[in-house]
């Protein structure tokens, strides 16, 4: 039998956190090392610490504030734990910060699109989650119940759109010198795509695994599952345990979540039927 996925632990450290679950304010620092604690006995093989939430609508944090809010925990966490962390950034300064206090992986909802950014995870040897991304900041529509979304581009075919997109970026970090066994792809599920286009990449996700990178599937309370439950953030647990089920079924590598203890669960128990 083949291990599950690896199990990824979200540690938002954003007072904007779309899962309402962001660490802010005093005492962030030892609340985000109690939580890594509390995610690695329950399953998590790593961490994805973030500074700048990603959700909908989202204000811009300033380069310096966004290292005042994650290198203490990364750095904290790691001298606690052994753990591999991930900065989930799109700047190459807190990128640069992070791998220096202790981070080995640069997590880019931009695809180290940003100047530099390739450069420094080359640099430092890290490894990279190039993510699909075709959301713009004001391409938002807004749901009270539901809770915003980025607007979807027009797609002829999203699976094959995404997995060249993917392989493209992939091709312009191994030419900035990240190494190719370093490179994790990830298809932006809920990033500029509409509800039928999230569930198909996830129903297909075999075409992007046929690439011979490592898949990471961030599914975890995202609003596609409240369109089709009709259930705000709060109440997603059951859909985003179908989402992991099925994305272990078709071939993740890694799952970022938030419900650490019933997602490992739920990944291990799918990859037990799928290799059976």
């Amino acid at each position: 039998m083949s291990a599950a996925p690896l199990i990824m632990g979200i540690v938002n450290v954003t007072p904007d956190s779309f899962s309402g679950d962001g660490l802010a304010g005093d005492g962030y620092v030892s609340r985000a090392v109690a939580q890594a604690e509390r995610m690695a006995q329950d399953g998590a093989d790593m961490l994805d610490i973030g500074g700048e939430s990603s959700r909908p609508g989202a204000d811009p944090v300033p380069v310096a504030e966004e290292i005042r809010r994650v290198v203490p925990v990364i750095a904290a966490i790691a001298a606690k734990l052994s753990l591999p962390i991930a900065v989930d950034t799109t700047k190459p300064e807190v990128a640069e910060a992070a791998l220096q206090a202790g981070a080995s992986i640069v997590n880019d909802v931009r695809a180290l699109i940003a100047a530099h950014m390739s450069d420094v995870a080359a640099q430092h040897g890290a490894k990279v989650v190039l993510m699909h991304n075709r959301s713009k900041p004001y391409g938002v529509i807004r749901d009270g119940r539901i809770g915003g979304q980025y607007d979807a581009p027009v797609y002829t075919d999203v699976v094959q759109e995404v997995a060249d997109s993917l392989a493209a970026r992939a091709e312009c970090a191994m030419k900035a010198g990240v190494a190719r066994e370093k490179i994790i792809l990830d298809p932006g599920i809920g990033f500029g795509k509409n509800v039928a286009q999230n569930l198909a990449l996830i129903a297909h996700l075999d075409r992007i695994k046929a690439f011979g990178f490592p898949v990471l599937m961030g599914v975890s309370r995202k609003s596609f599952i409240g369109q089709v439950l009709d259930v705000p953030v709060e109440d997603r647990l059951e859909g985003t345990t179908a989402c992991v089920a099925a994305c272990v079924l078709r071939g993740a590598d890694i799952l970022r979540v938030h419900d650490v203890r019933f997602m490992a669960r739920v990944a291990k128990m799918a990859a037990a039927i799928r290799d059976a």
